[in-house]
């Protein structure tokens, strides 16, 4: 048989229609211009109704067409891929629009004087004052609370993966799982009722407490489960060398998941630094500067935010320092979290030569 009659032959293929690569954006573009006209036609003013009209019409819109073309069969992961999108958008969108807000008005009285001056004698309707006292409390509480916390949460993850067995690690277990889910004000609680018992007054380490029995069972978890991942043959290898095993957890297991540690405990320093009901029970808050956090009351950013909120009225000058304090909280979050993926990649294991 010649060439000729082999170029000739039609070739076979399992590939069957399939819909161009620009047709999610077609489809996607297609259910706004439609959400968009039946939230007027209907009326409809919030914007959050018509994005989801848009988003079922975007998934619908995607089955009927992907049915007709390419089969039910991949109509259903292409309705897959669709609900993936649309979980996506909603998850992101409000956080785009608080990101938004906080930063489109925490700009307004947040500079230099701000963020190095207290309150003072400033009324909470005068414009100035500053957040310095709140930042010096903040960092002295949760970094107490860490001092406290996290060596009691190493420690307590290194007994229950290293050495835990029958009742009591079960029952530390079964402990720790409950503090998880404890509210932050339940913690207040029983730090404030020791405080009455001994006739003492608010004070900042008081807060500190009640932040560092939330975070231990953060920590506790986070370092169990990095434990969990160093692989047995290192155990094995250093114990046949006849090293104790105190001392191979020393140095073989807690250096090899020493980044995943970390990144835990900043996770946790994060998770507390924005907690209000604790601190408003215990340290009450103060607009002079209280450096001593043994001694008198103190103020923290997140009960800034919720003084000068809850005597703003919704406006003034209080109003604009509670939108640039809680700015400067959440980039002291994501600068925790950016130092948490900074020294977890730092310390990976290192796969190659």
């Amino acid at each position: 048989m010649s060439n000729a009659v082999i170029a000739d032959k039609p070739r076979s293929t399992l590939r069957g229609a399939s819909l161009p690569k620009w047709s999610p954006y077609a489809i996607a573009a297609g259910s706004v211009a439609l959400g968009l006209g039946i939230s007027a036609a209907a009326g409809l003013d919030s914007s959050i109704q018509w994005a989801l009209i848009a988003g079922l019409l975007f998934v619908l819109g995607t089955y009927v067409i992907a049915a007709r073309v390419e089969g039910r069969r991949q109509a259903k992961d292409r309705i897959a891929t669709a609900l993936v999108w649309v979980a996506f958008l909603l998850a992101v969108v409000p956080l785009v629009s608080l990101v938004w807000s906080t930063v489109s008005r925490g700009l307004k009285v947040l500079d230099i004087y701000f963020l190095t001056h207290s309150m003072g004698l400033v009324a909470d309707s005068e414009p100035g004052g500053g957040i310095y006292h709140a930042i010096l409390g903040s960092l002295e509480q949760v970094g107490l609370a860490t001092v406290i916390a996290a060596p009691i949460g190493v420690l307590t993850a290194i007994y229950l993966v290293e050495y835990g067995r029958g009742k009591l690690a079960k029952a530390v277990t079964f402990f720790v799982d409950v503090m998880t889910g404890i509210p932050s004000i339940v913690a207040g609680l029983f730090i404030l009722s020791i405080m009455l018992m001994f006739d003492m007054q608010p004070f900042g380490f008081a807060g500190s407490l009640a932040l560092a029995i939330l975070m231990m069972p953060v920590v506790v978890r986070s370092t169990e489960e990095m434990l969990k991942l160093v692989p047995n043959e290192l155990r094995e290898a250093s114990l046949a060398l006849g090293i104790p095993k105190w001392r191979t957890i020393l140095k073989v297991v807690i250096p090899t998941s020493i980044g995943g540690i970390t990144t835990g405990i900043m996770l946790a320093v994060a998770r507390i630094a924005g907690e209000t009901a604790p601190v408003l029970l215990l340290v009450w808050g103060n607009s002079l500067i209280n450096s001593n956090p043994f001694e008198g009351a103190q103020q923290s950013l997140p009960l800034y935010i919720y003084q000068q909120y809850a005597n703003s009225a919704g406006a003034g000058a209080a109003y604009d320092r509670a939108w640039a304090a809680s700015l400067t909280l959440i980039a002291f979050v994501m600068i925790l979290n950016l130092v948490a993926r900074g020294i977890a990649r730092w310390k990976a294991p290192k796969t190659g030569r």
